[in-house]
C-alpha cells in the first residue's frame, strides 16, 4: 500500500512589500507598493501592502492609476538585494526541518514532510514554521498542506495573509470543481479562453472533459491539466531542481510604443545579445527559442521553434528571433518584446546532427578525431578534451531577478 505524501507548499505574502515593512517598522499598517520607474515606462506595480490592497492597488497596474485611486500609497523602488537575503533566511528556515526543499521563486517552495508528519501533526509543524518565519524574520507567509505538490499550491493559495490551508484530495470535487476554470493554477487567461470555446467553464468541466479532445486541441498539457484537475499529481519534492535551468531569458519594457522595423530589430538586437552573454554564463545551449510580444492594449503574443541544433550565439538567436516575429505580430503598437531560449542543455553534450548544411565541417574536424581516437587507446579515454568547461562570472543575471535568484540560492546551499 502506497504511503500518502504530506507536502507544504510555503508562500510568503506580499513579499517584497513585506520584507520593506520589516526593515522599515513605520511603514507597517500603510498602504505601500513596489514600483518600477514612471519615467521609464515600467511605472507599474511589481507588488503591495495588503493595506494597499484593501484599496483596490493590484499587481501590474499602472502607478498614475494607482495614485488616483490612493494618493496616500507609499511608492518604493524595488530593492533586490534585501530581498535576496530575506529569501535566503526564509529557505534556511525551512531546511531546518527536512532536506527535502524545493524552491520554485523567491518567495515560495514546497516542503515534503511526510516523514516528520509521522511524529509531529501536520497543522501543528505548519503552525511552528508559519511562527518561526514571522517572529525570526517578521514575514507573513501562507501554508498548503496536501498530499501533492499541485494541492499544496492551491491550498496556500486559499487564505492570505497568514492562512494555514489543508486541501485532501477527496475535498476536490466540493473544494475546486465549482469554479472558473482560470482559477486552476496553470491555466493562464490564453488557455481559459480556449477551454471556455470548448464549453469547459469550470474546473469540474475540465476534470470531466473527454481525453482525447484535450489531446487534440492542448497536447500533453491538456492530459496533464484533466489529471490535475482530479487532484493527481505525481511530481516529488525535488530539493536539486535548482541546480537545472530549464530556460534562459530577457524582457524589456520600450520607453515608448513602436512600430517602425529599425526600433523592433535593435530591441532584438539587445535583448539576443543579453540572453547569449547569460547563455554563455551558464555553459549552456538550447533547442527551442520563443519571442513574446506585448501590444499597447496590454495583449501577449508568443511563438516558438524548436531547432534541430542548439544554438547560445547572439546572431543565431536574434536571427531566428526575426523569422518568428512576422508570425506573432499584427501591427499593434508594441509596449514589450522578449527572448527566452529554452529546452538547455550543458554545452558539453550538444552534438551536432550530421546534416547537408555543417557535413564539410565535420570533415575538416574528422582527422583531428582520428588522432584523438588513437591517443585515447594508448593513454586512456579523457586524456584529451575539445575545449575547457569554465563558468564565467556574469552581470546579466540581474535582468531576470525572479529566477537567477536561485543561482545565488545554490551558493548560499552549497556554503551552507
Amino acid at each position: 500500500m502506497k504511503v500518502s505524501r504530506v507536502i507544504f507548499h510555503v508562500d510568503m505574502n506580499s513579499f517584497y512589500a513585506s520584507v520593506e515593512q520589516a526593515h522599515h517598522p513605520e511603514l507597517k499598517g500603510k498602504p505601500i507598493a513596489i514600483a518600477g520607474n514612471p519615467k521609464e515606462r515600467r511605472g507599474i506595480i511589481v507588488t503591495s501592502s495588503y493595506e494597499a490592497r484593501a484599496k483596490g492597488i493590484y499587481t501590474t497596474m499602472n502607478v498614475t492609476e494607482a495614485l488616483k485611486i490612493c494618493p496616500e500609497l507609499i511608492l518604493l523602488p524595488p530593492d533586490f538585494p534585501k530581498y535576496r537575503e530575506a529569501s535566503k533566511a526564509m529557505f534556511t528556515i525551512l531546511r531546518s526541518y527536512t532536506h527535502l526543499v524545493e524552491p520554485v521563486s523567491i518567495d515560495e517552495g514546497y516542503m515534503d514532510v511526510t516523514e516528520i508528519a509521522k511524529e509531529c501533526h501536520p497543522l501543528e509543524l505548519a503552525k511552528e514554521i508559519q511562527l518561526r518565519i514571522y517572529n525570526e524574520l517578521d514575514l507573513p507567509c501562507s501554508i498548503g498542506i496536501a498530499p501533492n505538490k499541485f494541492l499544496a499550491k492551491t491550498a496556500s493559495d486559499m487564505k492570505k495573509p497568514m492562512g494555514i490551508t489543508v486541501l485532501r484530495k477527496r475535498e476536490v470535487p466540493e473544494k475546486l470543481w465549482p469554479l472558473n476554470v482560470e482559477k486552476m493554477y496553470g491555466v493562464g487567461q490564453s488557455m481559459a479562453k480556449k477551454l471556455k470555446s470548448l464549453n469547459m467553464y469550470t474546473i469540474g468541466d475540465l476534470a470531466n472533459a473527454d481525453e482525447g479532445l484535450l489531446k487534440e486541441h492542448f497536447g500533453k498539457i491538456g492530459v496533464r491539466l484533466k489529471r490535475r484537475a482530479n487532484g493527481i499529481d505525481d511530481r516529488e519534492v525535488d530539493s536539486e531542481s535548482i541546480y537545472e535551468t530549464k530556460s534562459v531569458g530577457n524582457s524589456t519594457t520600450l520607453p515608448v510604443d513602436i512600430t517602425e522595423m529599425e526600433d523592433i530589430e535593435k530591441t532584438f538586437r539587445h535583448l539576443s545579445s543579453k540572453v547569449a552573454e547569460r547563455l554563455e554564463a551558464k555553459n549552456l545551449c538550447g533547442f527551442t527559442i520563443t519571442i513574446q510580444i506585448r501590444d499597447c492594449h496590454w495583449h501577449n503574443h508568443t511563438k516558438s521553434k524548436t531547432l534541430q541544433n542548439p544554438i547560445y550565439l547572439k546572431t543565431d538567436i536574434y536571427q531566428e528571433a526575426m523569422q518568428l516575429f512576422p508570425k506573432a505580430w499584427d501591427g499593434t503598437p508594441i509596449r514589450l518584446l522578449g527572448v527566452t531560449v529554452s529546452n538547455v542543455i550543458d554545452k558539453k553534450r550538444s552534438a551536432e546532427q550530421l546534416s547537408i548544411f555543417n557535413y564539410e565541417q565535420f570533415a575538416k574536424e574528422e582527422p583531428i578525431y582520428e588522432i584523438i581516437h588513437e591517443m585515447e587507446k594508448k593513454f586512456g579515454k579523457g586524456i584529451i578534451q575539445k575545449g575547457i568547461d569554465v563558468k564565467k562570472k556574469s552581470y546579466a543575471s540581474k535582468t531576470s531577478f525572479s529566477k537567477d535568484f536561485l543561482e545565488d540560492l545554490k551558493d548560499f546551499i552549497d556554503e551552507y
